[in-house]
């Protein structure tokens, strides 16, 4: 069928790889499989997936450069799976390009759940009216159309989720923006399970664009906090 998402699994694990293709043929995907760093790059340029499901650890070379590459032939949303919960790991992973990640062992039916939230986080973006021009809060300016951001002048390069986030802290400008709803609304997740998620990446943000520019509000969520 044309309308079926195309999920490439990159995981040298085979049990592991097999076990979450089943799972995710089983949600009506269809499912492609590779189980080193220069088999799943090769193998996302000849298949173009919808998603991709990436284990940091690969042989050949890792996940991480997975990623870059496969980013840099186009945009494609990434889930990384880690062994470890090292929160350089993610940081970095997330810097890369990937838009989630999950520790492992993880739930199959919680890996399931995200890859759907990842998609429709694609389609609400695309399919998202252009605004009337850039949001401008102090000295950093997002432009929603050309999905730029700048601060100060300087443009800064930013992964599509690290982009959405923002776009929506600067929509409401100084408002504390819960956890929970950062979830809901970036990611399209309906429980708070994930959210150390948005603690990673706007720790990328802030090393991006600068420290002083999302305030913790703790215990709530964030806030951006711009001088005018």
């Amino acid at each position: 069928m044309g309308n079926r998402r195309r999920v490439l699994v990159v995981e040298d694990e085979h049990t592991i790889a097999e076990s979450i293709a089943a799972r995710l043929r089983a949600e009506g995907f269809d499912v492609d499989l590779a189980h080193d760093g220069p088999g799943g790059v090769d193998a996302a340029a000849r298949v173009r997936p919808d998603l991709l499901v990436l284990d940091v650890m690969l042989p050949g070379f890792d996940g991480l450069e997975v990623c870059r590459r496969v980013q840099a032939q186009r945009p494609v949303p990434v889930l990384m799976l880690t062994a470890r919960d090292d929160e350089t790991d993610l940081l970095v992973g997330l810097g890369v390009g990937a838009d989630d990640y999950m520790t492992k062992p993880f739930s199959p039916r919680e890996l399931v759940a995200r890859v759907h939230a990842l998609l429709r986080r694609v389609e609400r973006a695309a399919a998202a009216e252009p605004d009337t021009g850039p949001t401008v809060v102090g000295d950093l300016e997002v432009d929603t159309v050309q999905r730029r951001v700048r601060r100060a002048g300087v443009e800064a390069h930013l992964t599509p989720i690290e982009f959405d986030l923002l776009a929506y802290l600067a929509a409401r400008p100084r408002a504390v923006q819960p956890r929970e709803r950062l979830l809901a609304e970036i990611w399209g997740w309906g429980d708070a399970g994930g959210t150390r998620t948005v603690d990673s990446h706007v720790k990328a943000l802030r090393r991006k664009l600068g420290a002083d520019l999302i305030r913790t509000v703790h215990g709530v969520g964030y806030a951006l906090e711009v001088a005018r």
